[in-house]
């Protein structure tokens, strides 16, 4: 059998460098420039000599070698049985510094959530199997400073402005049901409102940034999108918008437990649909209220507690940072990861409740985790949803992932006590009819949580100690920390918008880019997808489960939807 190996020298850089979504003039002007740089050769003869997984070993690999990545997955071999432990989960807290609340939550019975999980006690207790004690995220552990320096920011500047995605549309490499016209630039794929202009259906939306991974200082650009089934879009048989906008907002209302929603103009009388249920019928409508049953051709189906009806999709891209001329950050063209999900059957709450049974039970039993993969369609998560991705190979362009990658994806997107129905950006949208349309942090604020007060990220950084989980963003704890170490509450108060606090210099950013390719030109996703400047020094290699992560003083209850003060929590969610 062929074992796949990370090829040494300049050439596989070099490669990776021109050939990724370039056109032939801009592989020759790139290519030419490239030959030019002493340097890069330099980083990679740094990168093999690290890791020493050239040429050197054959079939099979004796013990203490340094495997690949990619051998484990030729071999059909598991790296990581535990991997839905996403590496955060490995943090050195010193019993205080908790960047474990945002995941790991238990509620209140009365409320009746479909999420059962109840994982709050994992901030006091390392439920992990044996297996899971131990920490597989090997890359955490790179220095990669040595690998980036000779790659200079030009070069990564045009390899980051380079359209993966569109590269994969035309291979055929991206299903069809994840395609989006011109996704790599918002303004041509999406108009004012959010909708596709390619008529596919999707909707962008405009969401808070969940702490702190997400945030580009740590690493990467993003964007959500979501899409109903057909019958959300259409009346009578005809796609409407002003239907699928009504049936979006429904949608939003029922995953956050709103009574009301702003909403683009609506011609009630058009329509035959009291949608703000005044009592009658009115030309120009603003507001809609909450009712039983979706509209139009989905008016059969009932709204379900802080459920998505069946066949809800969802697309996320993971970008590389970009920086424009004058310094600014935005989404970058180059996608990283391009993820799917898709509730392809809905669930009850009493039947979820028997998959977190049947989950804790496993747990209970010392099972390890289990998978469904479904081959090309990605994985099942076990609760309703399937789950795909796509992410960049050696020479930068798109490929499906493979099984053990994806199962990664469940760490997140199956048993976290947090989550809504599994996911997490939607139920932090800008509300209403100001939060469709494409990700914009210039126009967020750093609002609270729903029952506390302070800003959401000035709150998580006092309770974190620092500006990212493992609290090693040096540029965040220079700009937000005092010397004592203490938040600059007041500065954080004082900006316009979460951008001011959560982009990176661009410096800084393209450093990140600069590491994350060292990754992709390894291929060595199993070990780790958090691009680390240097090695994470507050980081658990092994977990001794007899010491709990955190003090009972620095525990915290936490609901990750926001207290926008545009809308008001759900009366229905207060009697409950």
């Amino acid at each position: 059998m062929k074992i796949l190996k990370i090829t040494s020298g300049a050439g596989i850089l070099l490669s990776l460098l021109v050939s990724a979504g370039c056109t032939e003039n801009h592989n020759a002007d790139l290519r030419a420039e490239l030959n030019n740089e002493s340097g890069i050769a330099n980083n990679v003869s740094a990168l093999a000599l690290q890791r020493e997984t050239d040429s050197t070993h054959a079939y099979p690999y004796q013990e203490g070698d340094a495997i690949p990545a990619l051998a484990y997955i030729e071999h059909n071999e598991v790296y990581n049985p535990e991997s839905v432990i996403p590496p955060q989960c490995y943090t050195k807290t010193e019993g205080i510094n908790n960047p474990c609340y945002a995941c790991h939550q238990s509620y209140d019975a009365m409320e009746k959530r479909p999420n059962q999980m109840g994982d709050g006690t994992l901030q006091g207790n390392y439920e992990f199997s044996d297996v899971g004690l131990t920490n597989s995220w090997k890359n955490l552990f790179i220095d990669r400073t040595s690998l980036i320096a000779g790659i200079d920011d030009a070069t990564i500047q045009k390899y980051i402005a380079q359209d993966n995605y569109a590269a994969s549309l035309k291979t055929d490499v991206i299903p069809d049901y994840m395609r989006i016209e011109n996704l790599s630039a918002a303004q041509k794929a999406f108009d004012s409102d959010g909708f596709a202009k390619d008529g596919s259906g999707w909707v962008s939306y405009n969401y808070k940034p969940f702490p702190s991974t997400f945030w580009p200082t740590n690493g990467s650009t993003g964007d959500a999108m979501i899409r109903l089934p057909e019958s959300f879009q259409t009346l009578n048989g005809e796609y409407n918008q002003a239907i699928y906008t009504l049936n979006l907002s429904l949608v939003e209302m029922a995953v956050k437990e709103l009574d009301t929603l702003t909403v683009a103009t609506v011609d009630e009388l058009a329509l035959n649909l009291d949608i703000n249920q005044d009592g009658k019928l009115t030309k120009s409508v603003t507001e809609m209220a909450r009712s039983s049953h979706y509209v139009g051709d989905a008016s059969a189906i009932p709204l379900a507690q802080m459920l998505y009806p069946e066949g809800t999709e969802f697309l996320h891209t993971v970008r590389y940072i970009g920086v424009d001329e004058d310094g600014n950050i935005y989404n970058a063209p180059r996608m990283k990861e391009v993820r799917y999900m898709k509730k392809h059957m809905f669930r009850s709450r009493e039947s979820l409740a028997s998959a977190y049974y049947a989950e804790a039970k496993d747990k209970h039993f010392e099972k390890l985790p289990q998978t469904r993969y479904l081959g090309e369609k990605g994985i099942d998560n076990g609760f309703g949803w399937t789950i795909n991705g796509f992410i960049e190979d050696e020479q930068g362009e798109l490929r499906a992932q493979h099984d053990q990658e994806l199962a990664f994806c469940n760490g997140c997107h199956k048993t976290v006590g947090s989550t809504f129905d599994q996911t997490f950006s939607f139920a932090r949208k800008v509300p209403g009819k100001a939060g469709w349309g494409y990700i914009d942090l210039r126009a967020i604020e750093d609002v609270p949580n729903i029952s506390e007060e302070k800003g959401e990220y000035l709150t998580y950084m006092e309770r974190v100690g620092g500006g990212d989980e493992f609290r090693q963003n040096g540029e965040m704890l220079a700009k937000w920390f005092d010397d004592k170490g203490m938040v600059k509450a007041e500065d954080l108060q004082r900006t316009k918008s979460v951008y001011d606090i959560i982009t990176p210099s661009p410096e800084r950013a393209y450093a990140l880019n600069k590491a994350y390719l060292t990754i992709v030109t390894e291929q060595s996703y199993l070990f780790g997808r958090d691009a680390t400047l240097t090695e994470a020094t507050n980081v658990l290699s092994t977990i001794d489960a007899a010491q709990p992560p955190l003090k009972p003083e620095h525990r915290f209850k936490w609901d990750m939807r926001l207290d926008w003060q545009q809308e008001k929590p759900s009366a229905i969610a207060e009697a409950q």
